[in-house]
């Protein structure tokens, strides 16, 4: 072995400086454990763009060393990417019951499922991966089965959070492994990444349990409908809903796919409890007395397409809101979607709604799943590591976290705050970091790869609009028959700028003849269509000073 793969090396490939897209690398000598594959949305310049996923250009470089991927839940943000990274690399993804269950459906869809190699771990499991063994430990988060993983390597003990809280009162009574947590603090660890979307929130993350009685409260309210809209793998919420629903004699429809989803894999696997005859579809709730009747939607982030913003737009098949129906966001935006959630609140208050949203702790329809400052400090305190990584949020999320880390003894000089591809390389117990890997963006638009060329383009489209320059030819001296015709769309409104058009198509013209002029004809059309495009490209930007997508369009009579 060479000295660089005697050495323990972690670092992030998606999570450090943003919110989702997490995927977090472990590795030592030739064997590499990735923990997590994850997805996060596109904001408005990325258009036409469905997801973002991690770059796994050092993953697929390097696929013969990389022995699993964990997976430490079942969020988005940390199985959305599953089937884009499968597709390129296929190793065994070891996960809790409750997170196969949600990714097999992910795969199912894409045609991936028969062959991927799922192993089903709990937090008493040994996983050994070469030079890596892994275990295990219980955390509390906003949806089931959530662990923590220890990383044993022969430079020590590495720990990954996951996402947690301390939830001392869990509604489903699975609660957070803290003596273990301790042991493991007890025999060292070399290297802790902790999760810091809470980083900034002064105290404790109130118990999910907290929100159940004010969900029923707000169904005893509602004379007509309730609409209510959280993240579909918030099984805990969801379980919450439905004992609201019950105690209200209410019925319960399902709105998104990912809703039902989620509830038929959380109710089969026994993380769901549904009362026989709740459920309705949707095309029942018209026939149904409204105030025997909730609504439970996925939209909460304000997605354009997600069935609280198609409601909010009245534009959902058989279902509509009505003035005097209660809506309740039971969430809260995810930073960089505040806009869209506004959008769906002021389209929902325009069409008469009685609308619970903002704050939590005035509402009380929503407790985060992330730990604030005091539980950040406690899992510091309990695992008590060398060094410390903070993961899983923006930058000033990061600082504060190190600012904590500080304040319960972590030497300052051994906190890395690293972007993602930052490589932190530990031999003999010295730790460094001076390198990077190859880390950035995947963007997936429907099942495939979208490349800058194509992204650059869209955002002149959408800018700048397109013409379209269609010419016929003689197939026997290569002379014009036909043309040039031209065709504008989102450039400039072709009745009002004739003229402009008009000096286009001679200038177009007299490109084609001078270059078919003198020589046998020029059968190299992209020739013809290259010396086109510029010339009218020069033109229009100096008569406009745009630049719209010019597409020529030859053919041959």
């Amino acid at each position: 072995m060479t000295k660089l793969d005697q050495q323990l090396s972690v670092f992030s490939l998606g999570g450090i400086n943003e919110i989702g897209k997490n995927m977090y690398v472990v590795q030592y000598a030739n064997d590499i454990v990735v923990i997590d594959c994850g997805s996060k949305f596109p904001d408005e310049t990325l258009l036409g763009v469905d997801l973002i996923v991690p770059d796994i250009t050092y993953l697929i470089e390097n696929s013969d060393k990389v022995r699993a991927l964990v997976i430490t839940h079942g969020h988005e943000d940390h199985i959305g990417g599953i089937p884009y990274i499968r597709k390129q690399i296929n190793v065994p993804i070891y996960a809790t019951r409750l997170t196969i269950g949600l990714i097999e459906v992910k795969l199912r869809e894409a045609g991936l499922l028969a062959g991927t190699k799922l192993i089903e771990i709990t937090s008493d499991s040994t996983v050994d991966l070469g030079s890596i063994t892994s275990t295990f430990f219980k955390t509390n988060h906003s949806i089931p089965d959530c662990l923590g993983v220890v990383f044993h390597t022969p430079e020590g003990a590495v720990v990954h959070t996951g996402d947690f809280k301390f939830d001392l009162t869990p509604v489903n009574n699975q609660y957070p492994d803290i003596h273990k947590m301790a042991d493991i603090g007890s025999k060292g660890v070399m290297l802790l990444l902790s999760e810091s979307t809470n980083a900034e929130r002064p105290g404790y993350t109130p118990s999910e349990s907290h929100v159940g009685k004010h969900l029923e409260e707000a169904f005893h309210k509602a004379k007509q409908k309730v609409f209510i809209a959280t993240f579909a793998s918030n099984v805990h919420r969801l379980q919450q809903v439905i004992d609201a629903a019950q105690a209200t004699n209410r019925q319960l429809a399902l709105l998104g796919r990912s809703m039902v989803n989620v509830v038929k894999i959380a109710s089969e696997l026994g993380y769901l409890t549904v009362p026989d005859g709740m459920l309705v579809e949707a095309g029942e709730i018209g026939s149904l007395a409204s105030e025997r009747i909730a609504i439970l939607c996925t939209g909460s982030q304000g997605e354009p397409m997600a069935a609280l913003s198609r409601l909010s737009r009245n534009n959902y098949r058989n279902v509509e809101i009505h003035r005097g129906d209660t809506v309740i966001l039971s969430s809260s935006p995810i930073p960089g979607n505040e806009r869209n959630v506004s959008k769906t609140v002021d389209n929902l208050f325009s069409l008469g709604a009685e609308v619970i949203y903002g704050s939590s702790s005035v509402t009380g329809m929503h407790v985060s799943g992330h730990g604030s400052q005091e539980e950040l400090k406690l899992m510091l305190t309990l695992m008590k590591p060398k060094y410390f990584i903070p993961i899983h949020g923006e930058y000033r999320m990061l600082h504060q976290h190190r600012i904590l880390a500080e304040s319960v003894g972590v030497e300052p000089a051994n906190i890395f705050i690293l972007n993602n591809g930052d490589v932190v390389d530990i031999k003999d117990e010295a730790a460094t970091q001076s390198r990077k890997v190859t880390a950035g963006n995947t963007l997936v638009d429907g099942l495939g790869d979208v490349g800058n060329i194509v992204l650059r383009d869209r955002k002149q489209l959408s800018e700048d609009g397109i013409l379209i320059v269609v010419l016929l030819l003689s197939k026997t001296d290569g002379k014009i028959l036909s043309g040039p015709d031209i065709i504008s769309r989102g450039f400039v409104y072709v009745r009002e700028s004739e003229d402009l058009i008009d000096r286009a198509s001679i200038l177009a013209a007299d490109t084609v003849n001078r270059l078919q002029t003198g020589q046998e004809p020029l059968n190299q059309w992209n020739v013809l269509k290259i010396n086109v495009k510029e010339v009218l490209g020069r033109f229009f930007y100096e008569k406009t000073g745009r630049r719209p997508v010019i597409l020529t369009i030859i053919t041959e009579f």
